[in-house]
């Protein structure tokens, strides 16, 4: 639960007052104007509670509806799992009816707080919870803490999951990893399985690729691969995959034997669970490829940190990508007369990961460039092929482009 230390003495409560006098000094009523004294206070405490404040939060709701409300309260780590909406209004507006036209608009109702310089409303799970005359400062105080005391559900599982897995994690790949090395030694079926899988790495990706590498593919593909199903639901892709397909030959001639996959997934139900719940808050597909860097990089840290480290599995930052991804379109228009888009730019992506670069690359592009843009790009990696086709699987359900 957040820790809020605010009552109507401190300095923060006191300037908000302040700015609102200041507003109506010189005739300013309108809500552009006036939500920034509250917005200021929201800051506040969200830094107070360890939470940041997101002006203008973009939602994807179900439809591919986009709603934006005027602040979220998120998770600092991730800037995209939500703790509770703001919706800012004047006081010429009529709140009861503004707040019908945002639930309309498909706003959730988890923790959604709706202010007006006198007044404010708190929605939580999915009904009216509190009301405040904001002109009283403790009342003020009393629904901020409201607020900013709710954690969903979802979050909570979520939380308490991260830290359970990342225990378990170097048990659980530990013993498949042993598992997997003992059947190549054993398991017929899986042993030529296994066998044609690291040819095809190796002819494909590293000649110079280990069979211990290919191994840890493996473990790495048992322990996630439903999560990225579930996060971004496209299961019929994954099962058309050329990689995938070919990791799921391998993983069936390893099951065939002496390891129940069903009864291994169970072992890991609570986590999944858990991740899966969290992903269904966020219905904006970029926010889901933030999320699965997240998911991603919470596993390396608790199953082979050594490979992750010494394979570069540490995700760039996105405003890093950003620059960078900028840096060069800027570079081709002014010096090459030309842009991503184009025919004549070839992109290669040798280490796809979760594909934060490909992504970024396809946003910036027109629909109407992405066919020719498949058909002439190599995106590959040469470390781990899972991540691979979750690149390729984001984009396709961004776009709905074929892949060629």
């Amino acid at each position: 639960m957040a820790s809020l230390n605010l009552k109507p003495s401190h300095k923060a409560v006191a300037a908000y007052y302040a700015a609102l006098k200041q507003f109506d000094q010189v005739g300013v009523k309108h809500e552009t104007a006036v939500r920034s004294a509250f917005q200021t206070l929201l800051d506040h405490c969200a830094k107070q509670c360890k939470r940041a404040l997101v002006p203008e939060y973009r939602l994807w709701r179900k439809g591919g509806k986009q709603v934006i409300a005027d602040g979220a309260i998120v998770d600092p780590t991730t800037s995209i799992l939500s703790y509770g909406l703001w919706e800012a209004k004047d006081s010429e507006d009529d709140l009861e009816k503004e707040i019908k036209a945002k639930f309309a608009a498909g706003y959730p109702k988890d923790n959604i707080l709706f202010q007006a310089p006198t007044r404010a409303v708190l929605y939580q799970d999915g009904q009216l919870y509190h009301e405040a005359n904001l002109t009283d400062p403790a009342k003020l105080v009393h629904i901020l803490e409201l607020f900013f005391h709710y954690t969903p559900k979802a979050l909570v599982e979520w939380e308490a999951a991260v830290v359970r897995f990342k225990e378990r994690v170097p048990e659980l790949g530990g013993n498949l990893a042993k598992l997997i090395h003992q059947e190549r030694q054993t398991n017929p079926a899986y042993k030529n399985a296994f066998a044609a899988f690291l040819a095809l790495c190796r002819a494909s990706l590293n000649p110079n690729l280990s069979e211990d590498a290919v191994e840890e593919m493996l473990v790495q593909h048992l322990l996630t691969e439903r999560i990225f199903r579930k996060v971004f639901d496209v299961a019929e892709f994954m099962r058309r995959n050329v990689i995938a397909a070919e990791i799921e030959k391998v993983i069936k001639a390893l099951v065939s034997k002496n390891f129940d996959r069903d009864q291994f997934a169970k072992t890991l139900d609570p986590f999944y669970v858990a991740i899966e719940h969290a992903a269904e808050t966020i219905h904006d597909y970029s926010e889901k490829q933030k999320f699965l860097n997240i998911i991603y990089e919470r596993f390396f840290q608790g199953f082979c940190v050594k490979v992750a480290d010494t394979h570069g599995v540490v995700y760039t930052p996105q405003p890093l990508v950003d620059f960078m991804v900028s840096s060069v379109e800027h570079v081709l228009s002014k010096h090459f007369a030309t842009g991503l888009a184009e025919k004549n730019v070839h992109i290669l992506d040798p280490f796809t990961g979760t594909g934060n670069f490909v992504v970024n690359l396809m946003e910036r592009m027109p629909p109407s460039a992405l066919k020719h843009k498949y058909a002439e790009e190599l995106f590959c990696n040469e470390v781990m092929l899972l991540p691979y086709y979750v690149a390729s699987m984001n984009i396709e359900h961004l776009y709905r482009a074929p892949l060629l």
